[in-house]
């Protein structure tokens, strides 16, 4: 069972940038190295956001957010975890964390305490394994898997502790992820992450949340502006609501006139949230989707650099 678990996880050729690695030497260093390339920041020019006006927390609030773990509120966060997940790569189920309290307490608190005081944690607790899931079967280029994070137990912990006790992304310092992949039975480390959320990450959610701003904020600005004209819905005898886009978790929905002058102004938008954020609108599996009958969609679809696509029947 063991043999036939290793060959269904083996990888004997794949393809990366459009080139084919068949060596295992040369498969192991191409995945590397694209993960080192998408977890990266570039050096380069970054854009300014600073004169956007962003929803702000009251002075209260970022006191709260900047106190320390109370006991009650780390051991809340441990006994809300699921205890028969499969451990991370320490070895260690939350099980193991939720019968020991009593033991281990001091030590736990502790780990809080240093990491309130310093910013910081010791490296190990921030390691992070990648782990290749085909998406389909048949899978061959980079892009047909999906990276899924394993975290350690107590790097999971710390992270709950920290979702709970109501941070939202301000008022403590993020680390930067360390992460490796997990490859036919090696290990293959690259540089720390200075881009990028990992999936499963209990934090995760408020850091795209506070990225999402971003866009939310530049839609309405360009809207002001007359740039993107929405979607009026009328109801009744009350005044029309005008809706320019829609987010749902990592889908958004933007509503604008079909003509090439709003489909530019918002391409504008998309590159310059894509700037920003360092986060990537995925153009293959974006759509146009036309209401009513609408001439040279195909064109207007070029423009933007995505298919055309059709409302649900």
């Amino acid at each position: 069972m063991a043999s036939a678990h290793r060959r269904s996880n083996s990888l004997d050729r794949i393809k990366i940038n459009g080139e084919w690695l068949s060596e295992e030497q040369e498969i192991r260093e191409g995945i590397a190295n694209a993960f080192h390339q998408l977890l990266s920041e570039d050096t380069g020019w970054k854009t300014d956001i600073g004169r956007l006006q962003f929803d702000q927390i009251n002075q209260q609030e970022a006191e709260n957010l900047e106190r320390f773990f109370t006991e009650d509120e780390i051991y809340a966060a441990l006994m809300e975890m699921n205890g028969d997940k499969t451990p991370g790569p320490d070895g260690f189920t939350m099980t193991f964390w939720q019968s020991c309290w009593d033991f281990a307490k001091e030590e736990i608190l502790e780990m809080f305490k240093e990491f309130h005081e310093h910013s910081s944690f010791l490296k190990s607790l921030n390691n992070t394994f990648l782990v290749l899931i085909p998406k389909k079967s048949g899978a061959e280029d980079l892009g047909d898997f999906r990276p899924i994070s394993l975290l350690g137990g107590s790097t999971s912990y710390w992270l709950k502790a920290l979702g709970l006790s109501g941070w939202g992304g301000c008022g403590v310092a993020y680390p930067q992820p360390n992460s490796q992949c997990c490859l036919m039975g090696c290990q293959l480390a690259f540089s720390p992450s200075t881009k990028g959320l990992r999936q499963g990450d209990p934090l995760s959610p408020y850091l795209f949340v506070m990225g999402m701003e971003v866009l939310d904020v530049l839609i309405r600005r360009v809207v002001e502006g007359g740039f993107l004209s929405g979607c009026n819905i009328r109801g009744g005898s009350r005044s029309p609501l005008n809706i320019s886009h829609l987010f749902f978790a990592d889908n958004t929905i933007v509503f604008c006139e079909a003509s090439k002058e709003h489909l530019t102004h918002l391409s504008w938008i998309l590159l310059w949230f894509e700037a920003a954020s360092g986060l990537r609108i995925n153009l293959a599996k974006s759509e146009i989707i036309p209401v009513g009958e609408v001439v040279e969609i195909e064109e207007l679809a070029v423009e933007l650099g995505c298919r055309v696509g059709s409302l649900p029947s």
